[in-house]
């Protein structure tokens, strides 16, 4: 009986880390996959980790098991949050070509968020995730994640090391990264359409007659458009470069909460 309580208290830790991980993480959050999957895939995660890692874990009996609750779906919720925040630069940078475009006023519904996104941003979306799931993303993505009990075990000391503030600057410089990320690959198309606007006022001011905002909007729409067909093929080295910068913030993520193993 002492080894099956262990064995469940052990699995329960493990299971809320992976379940917190899938409520937040890209691809596997979406709203298209249904919640059974959800946590069907962590129970049969768990299962594995508990198989690998033991159940020789020293877990408290009392109501401080509670702390270690909280503590293990921080973490899943910390992995699948910098995930997320470096797979949403893709919006991001589509956010920015809107707004040159003209595109800022007219968002989609995203399927995958259930939230109103920009139309570019969703295009640019949909080229990731395929990427994503072409090049085994999914698969490195939970790698990652069964690795961390290496670096982050059930016995770890997250809550000392978020009061240092380790945590606090390394989502800071997380985030600043991501939005240098989006504003480089939007940088292009931001540019051609900042030199169309020039265009535009020095024709306004060399032939006033004529209508700048008649001839600007379409305008703009083609050149970004003729823009965006040219950069297409040069999405796969860029989403290939981010997936490489998530990986490694996973990775820096383990390392600032928890430790190199041995």
């Amino acid at each position: 009986m002492d080894i099956i309580l262990q064995s469940a208290s052990v699995y329960m830790l493990i299971f809320c880390r992976m379940t917190a991980f899938f409520v937040v993480s890209p691809v596997f959050s979406s709203r298209g996959v249904p919640n059974s999957y959800k946590i069907g895939l962590s129970a049969i995660i768990a299962v594995f980790i508990l198989l690998i890692q033991g159940t020789n874990q020293a877990v408290p009996s009392d109501l401080s098991y509670l702390l270690v609750v909280i503590r293990e779906i921080l973490i899943g919720l910390l992995m699948g949050y910098v995930a997320t925040l470096l797979f949403t630069v893709i919006q991001m940078a589509g956010s920015f070509i809107d707004i040159q475009i003209g595109f800022g006023i007219v968002n989609v519904l995203d399927p995958v968020t259930g939230s109103s996104v920009p139309v570019i941003g969703n295009l640019k979306y949909v080229f990731a995730t395929l990427i994503f799931f072409s090049m085994n993303g999914h698969h490195y993505l939970l790698d990652a994640v069964i690795r961390s009990y290496n670096w982050i075990p059930l016995s770890n000391e997250v809550f000392q090391r978020i009061y240092n503030g380790n945590l606090s600057e390394f989502l800071i410089t997380t985030f600043s990264q991501a939005f240098m990320l989006a504003f480089q690959m939007a940088a292009p198309l931001v540019v051609a359409l900042f030199v169309t606007d020039v265009a535009l006022g020095f024709l306004a001011r060399t032939a006033p007659q004529f209508n700048v905002f008649v001839i600007g909007i379409p305008l703009k729409i083609l050149v970004g458009l003729a823009m965006l067909l040219l950069l297409i093929p040069s999405f796969i080295y860029a989403f290939e470069h981010l997936f490489e910068v998530m990986f490694r913030a996973l990775h820096n993520l383990f390392a600032t909460i928890g430790e190199a193993p041995k």
